[in-house]
């Protein structure tokens, strides 16, 4: 059963997780660029990727690297790409890749079908409006979505990217984290007390494509309570 904390006592557990969307790395998509995403495939890559991240950090490190000679300033000029401004530029990169170094791995995370369906929810109406951030155009805040689908312990989290097209992409801005205090999003990937996880992509009215992820320290679905 999942710990029996007060609404306004998991809102603040969920505000220490540094729950703030994802502008690093960000390249906004055409609307028409991205109409040939698959996004299920996506969504399955970048649990892939945040697995791989946390499982094997220094793998991210060493990619990170080679993406050092792209930047101009704070500009990211990848070849055949549309040029990204980032805040920080390459002192998060730099920054980053020290972290992952000294990181050590974490276990790989389970992926959950509520969970999911809770990114799904955020995904599927933020997309529409070409909202941003972590309350949906219904006023809902990760909790109430997560909730809708099961019952979580411990822990909860949400990470959300916009603009990204791959998931590669996806999980190096949360890395990065440019731009962000405290690297918030970084804290979500590696932290240790998350045990599962759900994922979703979608399109977006404003950024061509987002891309959310739900932490729970342990999830119970929704089906057979």
């Amino acid at each position: 059963m999942r710990d029996k904390v007060p609404l306004r006592s998991a809102r603040r557990r969920l505000a220490r997780l540094a729950l703030t969307a994802a502008f690093a790395f960000l390249a906004p998509v055409p609307a028409g660029a991205a109409a040939d995403v698959d996004y299920t495939a996506l969504a399955d890559q970048v649990a892939k990727e945040i697995n791989l991240a946390r499982t094997n950090p220094g793998a991210y490190a060493a990619w990170l690297k080679g993406q050092r000679p792209w930047y101009r300033g704070t500009q990211l000029r990848r070849p055949g790409e549309t040029p990204v401004r980032t805040k920080e530029g390459l002192a998060a990169v730099d920054e980053a890749i020290r972290w992952l170094e000294n990181q050590r791995p974490v276990g790989a995370l389970g992926l959950s079908r509520g969970l999911s369906l809770a990114a799904r929810d955020l995904v599927a109406a933020q997309g529409a409006a070409g909202g941003f951030g972590h309350t949906g155009p219904d006023g809902s805040l990760p909790s109430d979505r997560i909730e809708r689908h099961g019952r979580w312990e411990s822990v909860i989290g949400e990470n959300v990217a916009y603009g990204q097209r791959t998931a590669r992409d996806v999980v190096a801005a949360f890395i990065v984290d440019d731009g962000v205090p405290g690297r918030g999003h970084r804290k979500n990937l590696f932290n240790a007390s998350f045990r599962v996880m759900g994922v979703d992509c979608g399109p977006h009215a404003a950024y061509g494509i987002t891309c959310a992820i739900t932490f729970a320290g342990a999830f119970r679905e929704k089906t057979g309570f």
